[in-house]
């Protein structure tokens, strides 16, 4: 029998790559979601690429209630991958207690219920954010946590002992996939990031500048010890990371898994500073940025990237598209989604 996967958080941008990837890979698959910061369209685009129609379900997960009727309707779910949480580093540093309250009782919910209705393997969507301002790049699994820059990042580290916790005396095995800044949009151009509330990631903000939705984009901070004095990130296609959550759920259904948790990070391993994205994007499609030099953002880290070797190692995980794969498909699903009218 196929195995029954729930998604968290599915019609979000990390979540709707998944689960065609999930389909693609042999699972069934039954979605949830808030809809706060995002729409059902990409339930449709997974349609067309897969011939699935995914069961929704619109809830909050931090309605205990309204959420346990997923697992009333389909009891026989065996893997659940979290990704639903607000995830914006600058509005978590204006409104710390919404997204405490978001992150952490969601995530009690979900655990509580994978529990409950015996699910044997739990993804938890986490963030090298967990990291803090490390002194140092690559990091791998083991780099020590510091302070957590902002309370987005603290909500992961939470989240991440509370599954250790929780998991420690039962049969329930959880995986942590800590993500290197996602970006980039499917291949097809049917899927990519669309969220309702303005953007805050870099590579959405860069195509939208481009395409006129934006006048103007800010480069936080010019003054970093780095190559050209902005920050420094990992960035790693929506797609390959998408398959790291497939793969994680073949670990554990396998048997593989030797620990209660296991940590993997995922990146493509190569840090690129904000400018030279930028440059990469103007070099791939052409067109030429609007943008200005501004002051350091609350909650930013100067640099961080990974050391995914582990994943490579035990889940057989490795990053297929680089930087210029991934302006280009962003740039593409700019376009297709600006043409259909997509805000």
């Amino acid at each position: 029998m196929k195995p029954k996967v729930l998604v968290t958080g599915g019609t979000g941008y990390i979540g709707s790559h998944t689960m065609l990837d999930l389909l693609e890979n042999g699972c069934d698959v039954v979605c949830i979601d808030s809809c706060i910061n995002s729409d059902t369209s990409c339930l449709e685009a997974i349609r067309q690429l897969s011939g699935v129609e995914v069961p929704f379900y619109q809830a909050d997960l931090c309605d205990l209630g309204a959420s346990e009727r997923v697992f009333r309707d389909h009891p026989d779910i065996s893997g659940v991958i979290h990704f639903a949480a607000l995830k914006a580093v600058g509005e978590s540093v204006e409104k710390p207690l919404l997204y405490f309250r978001n992150n952490v009782d969601s995530l009690i919910n979900i655990l509580d219920l994978s529990l409950r209705y015996g699910v044997k393997a739990f993804i938890f969507s986490s963030s090298c954010t967990v990291y803090g301002d490390v002194q140092k790049s690559p990091v791998d699994e083991n780099t020590p946590w510091q302070e957590a820059a902002s309370p987005y990042g603290r909500t992961k580290q939470i989240g991440e002992q509370i599954i250790r916790d929780t998991l420690q005396h039962t049969s329930m095995k959880s995986i942590l996939l800590r993500y290197f800044n996602p970006a980039g949009a499917h291949p097809s151009g049917k899927m990519g990031e669309s969220p309702i509330n303005p953007p805050q990631n870099l590579v959405p903000v860069i195509t939208e500048t481009a395409i006129g939705k934006r006048e103007s984009m800010t480069v936080f901070g010019t003054d970093y010890p780095t190559r050209d004095g902005s920050c420094i990130r990992d960035y790693i296609h929506v797609c390959d990371l998408a398959h790291a959550h497939t793969l994680a759920l073949k670990h554990v259904f396998a048997d593989r898994q030797l620990s209660q948790t296991e940590v993997f990070n995922l990146g493509i391993g190569n840090g690129l500073t904000v400018l030279e994205i930028i440059e990469a994007f103007q070099k791939q499609t052409g067109v030429s940025l609007s943008y200005t030099l501004g002051d350091r953002r609350a909650g930013d880290v100067m640099a961080i990237y990974s050391d995914h070797t582990k994943a490579s190692k035990v889940l057989g995980w490795e990053p297929k598209m680089d930087i210029n794969d991934i302006v280009s498909s962003a740039w593409t699903w700019e376009k297709n989604r600006s043409t259909a009218g997509g805000k």
